[in-house]
C-alpha cells in the first residue's frame, strides 16, 4: 500500500482504530436525530468573495424560468439540441448504454459533436434569453466505459483488494483525460458505498467493507479526477467529480438495491459517511443523492441528511444532484412533480425521461405558489453556478476547442493500458495454491477453458458499453485483451503451447488447465441475489472443474465475480484458486501474475488482499470483519503470495444449507434480462441479438423504458409486414422440468397501445421444431388500452402442446402478424401458482 497524506478534515468521531472498533449495524429504529454525531468539517476550498459577487450579479439577471432550467438534468435520448436552445438546461447526461444518435459504436467525434452542439445551444440566448453554459455528466465508473475503445479498469471491488490509493489517483486522472477527449465535463464517480451485505447488486461498486479504505480511495479518486486543490484543480486536464450515493446505499436490509438502511445514526457516520469525509476533503464539487431510504425516509427527500448534515455540518458548498428519477420515489411525488426534493436540498433533478418538461413546468408553478421558496431556488442555482465557475465553464473554450478534445489517440492509449494492467495484477487475490502449483512455467502445454476465458465483456462486468454490460462481443473492445489472449501471447513467446476450449476438450493432454468462469455481467438491482451460492441448481462450471481434475490435470480456477461467493465445491475441485473480480479490458494482467518469466523467475507476485470477507456458507451475506460470531472462510485481509502454504482444506463442506424441496420463483426478465438468457428480436428471415437500448429489424422495433425504475420494461412495435417476435434465448438449453412439475405458471405484465386484430402469442421453445404458444389477444382486448395488466399462464398449457421442458432454450417469446405496440416487464416462472392462473389448462388425465 502506498502512503497518502491524511485528508485535511476532522474525523474525530471515528476511532483511530477505524474498522477494528466499528459497531455492528443493528436493526434499530431511528426516531431522534443527533446532529452532534456529525463533525463540523471545514470546506478545503476557501470562499472566493469575487466569485460569489459574480454569482450574485448573474442571479439578479435571471428569470425564474431560467433558474429552474438550471435545476433540470434531462438525458440525451429524451432531448434535442433545439430543446437545449429553447430551455437552456443547466446540465444533461447520458445514462449507461446511451450514446449519441443511439449508436453503440458512436465514434469520439460523434460524442464531441453532440457536446459541442449542446454547448452552443445552451449559450445561444435567442430563445431562452440565457447564455449560461450547460455541462454534460456521464457514468465513467471504471474508465470512460460508455465509449468503444476506452481503457477499462478493474471495478472498484478489485481496486479495493489492491489497497493502493496512489494507483487509484492515477486511474482517475487517466479516466478524466479519456472523458475530456469526448468533450464531457462531469463524471458521476466515485461510488463510496461501504458494502455490508454482499447480496447487493452493486457490491462490486464498493471498494471495501472497511470504511478506512473507502475514505482514502475517495480522496484519491476525487483528486485524480478534479486535480489537487493546491495545484491543477479543475484545470483543462480535469473533470468535475461526484461522490455518490448519499447516504448509506451499501447498508440496506438484505442488500436490496434502493432499499432501506436501518443503521443507527452513529453507524451511518462511522461506516457509511467516511467516503464523503475523504471525497469532500479533496474538494469534490458534487454529491449524488441515493435511491435508498434511511429508516423509511427516501434520501432524495431527506432534509436532515441533505441539508442539515451534508450542507451545514459538512460545509459542502457544491451541488447535490439526484439519481435517475429518484425524486419520483418520494411518497407524494411523481417523476413529473416533486417539490419535496427541492425543499429537502436537492439542487438538480436528474429527470432522464420525457418527464423533464412537466417537471420543469410544475416546478416553476410551485415556486410561483410558494410551495418551493424563491430562496431555496436561488440557493440551488447559486450552487450550480459556483461549480460551473470553479470548473471554468464560463471561460473555457467550447467542448470541441478544448486542449484534449479530439485527441483520440488518448482513448485506450498504451500508457493508460499499462496502468490498467498494473491494477489488474494488484487486484488479484490468491485463495488457494496446493503444492505451490502457481506460478506456472510459460513453457508448459496449457489448456484454457471456461466461458470467461475469451470473453472481454464478461471480465469487464456491468457498466461496460451497455448499462448492464451485456450484449457485448470481443469486437466491441478494440485494443483490449481477454484473459486467454494474454495467456496465449505470454506462453507462445516463451515456447509453450496454449489452447482454448471453453468445454475443456483437448486432443493432447495438457500439463495444466486454467479454467476462467464466473458471474454474468449485471448492474444495480439486476444483480441483487438472495444468497451467495455460485450457480445454484446448475453447476456447469463445477462439472467442468471436476472433469479436468478427474483426468489427472492440475486445475487453476480463476473466478470472475462482482462479490465474494460461496464456491466451496469449486474450491474443492481446484488445485489453485484466484479471485480475479472484474478486471476490465486488460486480461493480459492476469497472465502476467499466473506465469513466471521464461527463465523461471517470478514475473509479478500476488499482492491483493481481500477487502471483503469471504463466506463460509451461502447464507453469510452479512459478513464483515469484527462482527459478532465472525467466521468467514477467508478473513478480511487474506491473500496468499507465492511460496505461502494454502490454508484451506481440500474437503470443504459442500452443504448449501438449502432445502432440496424448496423451489423458488425464477425471474427471466426482471428489470433486465437474467442470465443466461439474451434478448432477441426476429422475423421469418432473421434473428438478431438486442445489443442497444433501441433496435429495429424489418418488422420489430424494441426500446427500453422506465415503468417503475430505470429501464425495467420494454416496448415492442410490430409493423405487420411479416411474423415478428421478441424473446429470451440461451446458447444452451435449461432443464425446467422442476417448474412444469410444480404447478407453475408463466407470469408477466403487459400493456397494449391498440386493439389486437390478429393473434398475439406468448410462447416457449426448445428449438425451431419444438415450441408451443398461447394466443392471448382476446384476453388482452378485454382490458383497457395503455394499462398495465398482470397475466399468468399455466405451464400445463405448453406441456399439452408437447413442449419438452427438459430442453428449453427460449423460456418466453411474444409473436404476432398484427400491427401492434406491446410493452412488457417482469417475466417470471412461479411455482405453485397454476391454480390461480389467468389462463389455465388443467392436466389431462
Amino acid at each position: 500500500m502506498n502512503e497518502q497524506a491524511e485528508p485535511p478534515l476532522s474525523t474525530s468521531n471515528l476511532s483511530s482504530e477505524g474498522i477494528d472498533n466499528l459497531p455492528t449495524q443493528q436493526a434499530q429504529h431511528q426516531t431522534v436525530h443527533d446532529i452532534d454525531i456529525w463533525p463540523q468539517l471545514i470546506n478545503p476550498i476557501a470562499k472566493d468573495v469575487a466569485l460569489e459577487q459574480k454569482i450574485t450579479a448573474l442571479l439578479a439577471t435571471m428569470t425564474l424560468e431560467q433558474k429552474v432550467a438550471q435545476m433540470m438534468q434531462p438525458e440525451i435520448r429524451d432531448i434535442t439540441v433545439e430543446d437545449m436552445r429553447r430551455y437552456g438546461f443547466g446540465s444533461y447526461l447520458n445514462g449507461g448504454g446511451s450514446y449519441p444518435q443511439a449508436n453503440k459504436h458512436a465514434t469520439p467525434q460523434d460524442w464531441i459533436k453532440l457536446a459541442e452542439d449542446m454547448y452552443q445551444a445552451s449559450v445561444d440566448d435567442s430563445l431562452d434569453g440565457s447564455s449560461i453554459p450547460t455541462m454534460w455528466g456521464t457514468d465513467a465508473v471504471h474508465g470512460h466505459n460508455n465509449v468503444i475503445g476506452a481503457t477499462l479498469f478493474p471495478h472498484n471491488i478489485g481496486l479495493g483488494a489492491a489497497n493502493n490509493p496512489a494507483l487509484i489517483e492515477k486511474i482517475a486522472a487517466i479516466t478524466a483525460k479519456e472523458v475530456m477527449v469526448t468533450g464531457i465535463d462531469w463524471v458521476f464517480a466515485p461510488t463510496v458505498a461501504v458494502v455490508r451485505d454482499d447480496r447487493w447488486g452493486r457490491a462490486y461498486e464498493g471498494y471495501s467493507e472497511d470504511p478506512r479504505i473507502v475514505k482514502d480511495y475517495a480522496f484519491a479518486i476525487v483528486e485524480g479526477l478534479q486535480g489537487s486543490i493546491k495545484g491543477d484543480f479543475l484545470s483543462d486536464q480535469h473533470v468535475i467529480s461526484t461522490v455518490k450515493h448519499f447516504l448509506g446505499d451499501g447498508g440496506t436490509i438484505k442488500g436490496i438495491d434502493q432499499g432501506d438502511n436501518i443503521a443507527t445514526e452513529q453507524q451511518l457516520f462511522d461506516i457509511h459517511a467516511q467516503g464523503y469525509v475523504g471525497g469532500l476533503a479533496a474538494g469534490a464539487q458534487t454529491v449524488m443523492a441515493s435511491f435508498n431510504s434511511w429508516h423509511g425516509v427516501k434520501n432524495h427527500g431527506n432534509k436532515y441528511l441533505l441539508t442539515d448534515v451534508l450542507k451545514a455540518r459538512f460545509d459542502f458548498d457544491g451541488l447535490v444532484v439526484g439519481d435517475w428519477n429518484g425524486h419520483g420515489q418520494i411518497p407524494g411525488c411523481t417523476n413529473e412533480s416533486c417539490p419535496q426534493a427541492a425543499n429537502a436540498g436537492l439542487d438538480i433533478y436528474m429527470v432522464p425521461t420525457s418527464a423533464w418538461k412537466p417537471l420543469l413546468e410544475n416546478t416553476i408553478k410551485q415556486v410561483q405558489s410558494g410551495e418551493i421558496s424563491q430562496a431555496r431556488v436561488d440557493d440551488a442555482v447559486r450552487r450550480i453556478l459556483r461549480v460551473k465557475m470553479r470548473a471554468g465553464l464560463f471561460d473555457k473554450p467550447s467542448p470541441a476547442q478544448r486542449p484534449l478534445s479530439g485527441k483520440t489517440e488518448l482513448i485506450g492509449h498504451s500508457s493508460h493500458r499499462e496502468v490498467a494492467k498494473q491494477a489488474v495484477r494488484e487486484s488479484l487475490v490468491l485463495l488457494k495454491n496446493n503444492h505451490n502449483l502457481l506460478p506456472l512455467s510459460p513453457k508448459l502445454s496449457v489448456l484454457v477453458a471456461g466461458d470467461g476465458a475469451d470473453n472481454i465483456g464478461k471480465q469487464s462486468g456491468g457498466w461496460t458499453i451497455t448499462w448492464q454490460g451485456t450484449d457485448n462481443q470481443n469486437s466491441d473492445f478494440p485494443g483490449a485483451t481477454s484473459i486467454y489472449q494474454g495467456i496465449e501471447q505470454l506462453v507462445t513467446q516463451a515456447g509453450g503451447q496454449a489452447q482454448l476450449n471453453v468445454a475443456g476438450e483437448y486432443k493432447d493432454k495438457p500439463d495444466v488447465a486454467i479454467v476462467v468462469f464466473g458471474e454474468e455481467p449485471y448492474a444495480e438491482g439486476n444483480g441483487d441475489i438472495d444468497n451467495l451460492e455460485y450457480q445454484r441448481g446448475e453447476k456447469r462450471d463445477l462439472a467442468l472443474l471436476k472433469k479436468l481434475q478427474s483426468q489427472g490435470i492440475p486445475v487453476v480456477a480463476v473466478l470472475i465475480s462482482g462479490r465474494p461467493m460461496w464456491v466451496n465445491p469449486e474450491l474443492n475441485a481446484s488445485d489453485a484458486f484466484v479471485a480475479a473480480w472484474l478486471p476490465g479490458s486488460e486480461g493480459q494482467g492476469v497472465a502476467e501474475v499466473l506465469f513466471t518469466q521464461a527463465n523461471g523467475t517470478i514475473n509479478h507476485d500476488f499482492s491483493g488482499k481481500l477487502s471483503f470477507s469471504w463466506p463460509n456458507t451461502p447464507l453469510q451475506s452479512e459478513l464483515n470483519v469484527n462482527d459478532e460470531n465472525y467466521q468467514p472462510l477467508f478473513a478480511y485481509g487474506y491473500g496468499l503470495q507465492y511460496g505461502q502454504a494454502s490454508q484451506v482444506s481440500n474437503a470443504l463442506s459442500e452443504d448449501n444449507l438449502a432445502s432440496t424441496t424448496q423451489l423458488l420463483p425464477l425471474p427471466l426478465f426482471e428489470r433486465a434480462v437474467k442470465a443466461p438468457w439474451r434478448m432477441m428480436i426476429g422475423d421469418d428471415n432473421s434473428v438478431d441479438a438486442v445489443v442497444s437500448s433501441v433496435q429495429s429489424n424489418r418488422v420489430v422495433t424494441i426500446k427500453t423504458f422506465d415503468k417503475q425504475v430505470q429501464e425495467d420494461a420494454r416496448v415492442v412495435s410490430f409493423n405487420g409486414q411479416a411474423m415478428g417476435f421478441v424473446g429470451l434465448v440461451s446458447n444452451f438449453p435449461r432443464d425446467l422440468r422442476a417448474y412444469s412439475n410444480a404447478d407453475a405458471s408463466l407470469m408477466l405484465t403487459l400493456k397494449t397501445a391498440n386493439k389486437l386484430t390478429k393473434p398475439l402469442s406468448v410462447g416457449m421453445a426448445c428449438n425451431r421444431d419444438c415450441r408451443a404458444d398461447i394466443d392471448i389477444s382476446a384476453w388482452l382486448n378485454d382490458k383497457p388500452l395503455n394499462s398495465w395488466q398482470p397475466v399468468s399462464i399455466d405451464l400445463q398449457c405448453f406441456t399439452q402442446k408437447q413442449l419438452n421442458f427438459a430442453n428449453i432454450n427460449t423460456p418466453f417469446y411474444l409473436s404476432t402478424l398484427a400491427v401492434a405496440t406491446v410493452s412488457f416487464s417482469d417475466v417470471t416462472l412461479v411455482p405453485n401458482s397454476a391454480a390461480q392462473a389467468d389462463i389455465r389448462c388443467p392436466a389431462v388425465p
